[in-house]
């Protein structure tokens, strides 16, 4: 059966990346997801002031993939200790957010931030959100697959790929 997902991990054209490979995904939208603005656009996300992160909507077939692998990729492929930043990407616009979609997802996403909290996966808290959807609004045509169109982009170059390259060492038993 057809689901979705929706995951805020910094910018959105790494989460795009690495979920779009992952056996049982059927699309990955790159959006703006939390914010109180209807149809904001890329300039104003990256002000900070529409309240809005950089997401990833993730569409799955959920007979192929389970809600926690795609939980399992998330955890990975970000740092949720650090508060509205990823790396050298600084705002609000970059927290660590996840929007379920009904209580399974909520469900799993809690147990699974208490579960690393008690393991101590990370040296510093865990600072991800976990938050009803409120609002999806899909970012403008040109982000969509931009880390496969513009290889050549230096942020591309010095934050995507190391981070995919990872992703696919890592999760290589579970790509298309």
């Amino acid at each position: 059966m057809k689901k979705e997902a929706t995951f805020g991990a910094g910018c959105f054209w790494c989460i795009e990346a690495c979920f779009k490979d992952f056996n049982g995904v059927i699309e990955v939208y790159p959006g703006y997801a939390g914010g109180h603005k209807a149809n904001p656009t890329y300039e104003e996300v990256c002000k900070g002031t529409t309240g809005h992160a950089e997401v990833a909507r993730v569409v799955y077939d959920d007979e192929l993939v389970s809600f926690d692998d795609l939980l399992e990729v998330f955890w990975f492929v970000h740092d949720p200790t650090q508060l509205n930043r990823q790396g050298n990407d600084i705002g609000t616009q970059y927290r660590s957010v996840l929007f379920y979609h009904d209580e399974h997802q909520k469900d799993r996403a809690d147990f699974f931030k208490q579960k690393l909290t008690a393991d101590g996966v990370w040296d510093n808290p865990i600072v991800t959100e976990i938050v009803p959807i409120n609002n999806f609004y899909p970012a403008e045509d040109y982000h969509k697959n931009y880390f496969e169109l513009h290889p050549e982009n230096m942020y591309c170059q010095s934050v995507v790929r190391p981070k995919v390259e990872k992703f696919k060492k890592v999760f290589a038993d579970k790509l298309k």
